[in-house]
């Protein structure tokens, strides 16, 4: 009787975990980079070519072409469909999130160990990026692979996890290229700590294994180049590495950090500042490896709010000591339960409010969405509201993830953090209606493309399109009863018998259907 309840008790832990993760509804891609990504993939699959990443006929080699690569891959097995170019991202949320709990057991114990995955899957950066089929989740999930194999490493006689450590290295190279160096430079002062496992033959023999993918690649896609493959990947690197216009100042993840990780950004400040007084080997992972990678960070010119992901599973577990502390802190328990039972719910009541009556009629969210953010919000801070002084730990430490867990749950079911493109994606299921486009192939007028406005459109419509023909260089290519997104509205007027507009709307816009009659 008791190893049933205890297995209903595992079995919870994996259903609690599915409105956070698993969306059933109608999907559509943002532009960049997911709808690039999954453009690549779509030619994968249409042309056969799983070497090299293309744009239209174009070769593009600034990066290598894991996450499509992968996300083609699942498309083949599982049908080519929306929800299978989500899968590797969702495996790898779903792998992540079990890595983090693996981490809170060797790092504190096995009690509360589910809290700290709770606590990655509500924070708002690694939600938000868990939907999107880009390789940043997967990337993550490694580095976090990576520090669990790193903790159990307790002997040389752990021959498994020092193999993994070598493999996790070669697989993230494949997803992110020198980006992995970050968590490999934040880890140098916990090598000493166990330096021995990297002269093991079994280390090594991971570092291969994990850069097999690459390597495979690399002498796959060599032959159609005129230089290796890393050069073009060095090139990439050096423009990263100078002014772009991802450049940010030094100090832009001391703000954004703390912004992103909402609503636990506190709590890990407070877990990271204590852990530099605890043992020896927890402060090298829990305090030093997340402030190193973000000084690193912080040197490099590119910063982006996802390059902070891999250091996820850490805040995460950073949260839960600064709870804890808290908590257990005579001088400051009764301002950490004033602030969490009043003044933040007072502050969400008020910015509930305040959309509701002044911002809802502004923004482009239809009703199902604007329900779904407004009760999201009043159950976070009426959840947070009945926290008290008197509550023990366990019940302040459920309370506390009972409001993010049901607001994060509201947000993924109404679809913003996958429907991400509504009002295209049900335009473009008018055109697919269409009887003049029914099992018609559209070509695309590469002369239109002109900025990132009119890319991002292109990429999200081409992806729409049922059938997707070949980039044109201008629409006088076009043969007779062809059809072809274009926005050169001048030779269309010049030639007004010559084509017809099929359709044309301001969503689309720039972008128009033509007929060549």
């Amino acid at each position: 009787m008791i190893d049933k309840i205890l297995k209903f008790r595992n079995l919870f832990k994996l259903f609690v975990f599915i409105p956070l993760i698993f969306y059933f509804g109608k999907r559509s891609y943002i532009a960049f980079d997911e709808g690039f990504y999954a453009l690549q993939a779509r030619w994968i699959l249409d042309k056969g070519n799983w070497t090299i990443p293309l744009w239209w006929d174009e070769y593009v080699l600034d990066r290598t072409i894991g996450i499509q690569f992968l996300i083609a891959k699942s498309q083949d097995l599982f049908g080519r469909n929306i929800f299978s170019a989500y899968l590797p991202t969702t495996v790898a949320s779903i792998l992540m999130l079990f890595t983090t709990y693996k981490l809170h057991e060797e790092l504190f114990n096995k009690k509360y160990a589910i809290i700290s995955p709770l606590i990655l899957a509500t924070t708002y950066l690694w939600f938000d990026y868990s939907h999107l089929a880009t390789q940043d989740i997967i990337y993550s999930c490694l580095v976090s692979i990576g520090v669990l194999a790193l903790v159990k490493i307790k002997s040389k006689n752990n021959k498994f996890y020092i193999l993994l450590f070598g493999i996790w290295i070669g697989l993230a190279f494949m997803m992110k290229t020198f980006l992995v160096f970050v968590p490999l430079i934040s880890l140098v002062p916990y090598f000493f700590l166990k330096k021995n496992f990297l002269f093991i033959k079994f280390f090594w023999l991971g570092l291969l294994i994990g850069f097999i993918p690459f390597l495979f690649w690399t002498f796959s896609i060599n032959p159609y180049l005129d230089k290796n493959i890393i050069f073009y990947l060095v090139e990439k690197f050096n423009v990263l590495s100078s002014k772009n216009t991802f450049t940010n100042p030094f100090y832009y993840y001391f703000w954004n950090v703390p912004l992103t990780y909402l609503p636990w950004s506190f709590f890990a400040i407070i877990g990271t500042i204590y852990n530099f007084s605890q043992s020896k080997e927890n402060k090298y992972l829990l305090a030093f490896f997340p402030l190193i990678l973000i000084a690193t960070l912080s040197i490099f010119s590119t910063k982006t709010p996802y390059y902070a992901l891999q250091i996820s599973s850490i805040f995460a577990l950073n949260t839960y000591v600064g709870i804890r502390y808290l908590f257990n802190s005579k001088r400051n328990s009764r301002f950490f339960i004033f602030m969490t039972s009043k003044i933040i719910p007072l502050f969400i009541f008020a910015l509930t409010f305040t959309y509701y009556f002044f911002f809802k009629d502004l923004v482009n969210f239809n009703n199902k969405e604007n329900t779904f953010i407004i009760l999201g919000l009043l159950f976070f801070g009426l959840s947070w509201s009945l926290i008290k002084h008197r509550n023990s730990f366990k019940e302040i430490l459920i309370t506390l993830i009972i409001g993010p867990y049901l607001f994060t749950s509201f947000l993924l079911q109404s679809g913003l953090f996958t429907d991400r493109s509504r009002e295209l994606r049900e335009k473009m299921e008018y055109v697919s209606s269409l009887d003049i486009v029914q099992n018609q192939t559209i070509m695309v007028d590469k002369k239109g493309i002109k900025n990132s406005q009119s890319q991002s459109k292109i990429i999200r419509i081409s992806l729409l399109t049922p059938k997707l023909g070949e980039g044109l260089d201008n629409i006088n290519q076009l043969k007779k009863s062809e059809l072809a997104w274009t926005t050169d509205l001048k030779t269309i007027k010049n030639n007004d018998y010559s084509y017809e507009v099929i359709y044309e709307n301001d969503v689309l816009n720039p972008w128009k259907l033509i007929l060549k009659k």
